[in-house]
């Protein structure tokens, strides 16, 4: 089975911020080794998920230590209540068809 590198990221927003927030998550350009990413946000819309599939470890942490990455936080701050992240290893689990 193929193993996968995912950086998950969890942030609680200030009320009445997401169209914000939104805009200043965005990373631009696309990061290098950046597979493919995903958004997730609780009905309130004050709680957002970001699931992202790198190339590998490193990869991902060469973003997170980048200036790019040191800007788009900075841009995020002003939304951003609470925030926790890590940094897994995995792989897709087998789902029997009926």
């Amino acid at each position: 089975m193929e193993e996968h590198f995912v950086w998950v990221t969890t942030r609680r927003i200030r009320p009445d911020t997401l169209e914000d927030f939104e805009r200043a998550w965005r990373p631009e350009p696309a990061p290098q080794g950046l597979r493919r990413a995903y958004a997730y946000w609780s009905e309130d819309g004050q709680e957002i998920t970001g699931v992202s599939f790198w190339d590998s470890q490193e990869a991902c942490d060469a973003w997170r230590s980048s200036e790019a990455e040191a800007q788009r936080r900075a841009a995020m701050t002003p939304y951003v209540a609470e925030e926790r992240e890590g940094f897994y290893r995995g792989r897709e689990l087998g789902v029997p068809q009926r």
